[in-house]
């Protein structure tokens, strides 16, 4: 059966034209590579696509509600990945949904050399395994989808982002 989306526990399939979750322990996902997304461009021009991610996801702040496993785009009840996800694709790019799933697109960047519009990957719940994805918007900085928090400009500096952060991706 077709699966719409998975995170590390849900499982969104189609069966027989009816969608629903089912625990990921219950279902084996095998996933098909997507075609390659175009990469934002250089973030030091105006207009770019780097930007054009950072200014969308800067209109959400206080508006959307985190809620885990949700991609609510109409109620903008979203996760983080269905955040980035939705973020991406209001700009032209199709990612999947799903931390890891994320994570597996574009390449690798270190930490270092990040530039707006990458994505960047943490273990916030089972130690080294990524389980949250945010966006880095330059000087440090990165916006996510938190619990309790909803959309939020976060610090990669800071000690809990720096002892939490695994990798970044540039689509």
């Amino acid at each position: 059966m077709p699966v719409e989306a998975a995170n590390d526990y849900w499982v969104l399939v189609d069966y027989n034209g009816k969608q629903g979750y089912v625990s990921r322990a219950y279902v084996t996902v095998h996933e098909n590579k997507p075609a390659p997304a175009p990469a934002p461009s250089n973030p030091a021009t105006g207009g770019s696509l780097a930007n054009k991610i950072i200014n969308t996801a800067n209109s959400f702040k206080g508006r959307v509600k985190y809620v885990f496993g949700s991609r609510d785009q109409q109620r903008l009840r979203l996760d983080c990945s269905s955040f980035t996800q939705y973020v991406f694709q209001l700009n032209g790019v199709q990612i999947p949904w799903g931390s890891k799933a994320q994570a597996k697109l574009g390449s690798y960047i270190p930490r270092n050399q990040l530039q707006p519009g990458d994505l960047v990957f943490f273990s916030v719940s089972t130690p080294g395994q990524i389980n949250h994805v945010g966006i880095y918007i330059g000087n440090g900085q990165f916006i996510n989808n938190l619990p309790n928090k909803g959309v939020v400009v976060g610090d990669l500096n800071s000690s809990y982002w720096t002892s939490h952060y695994i990798t970044g991706r540039r689509i």
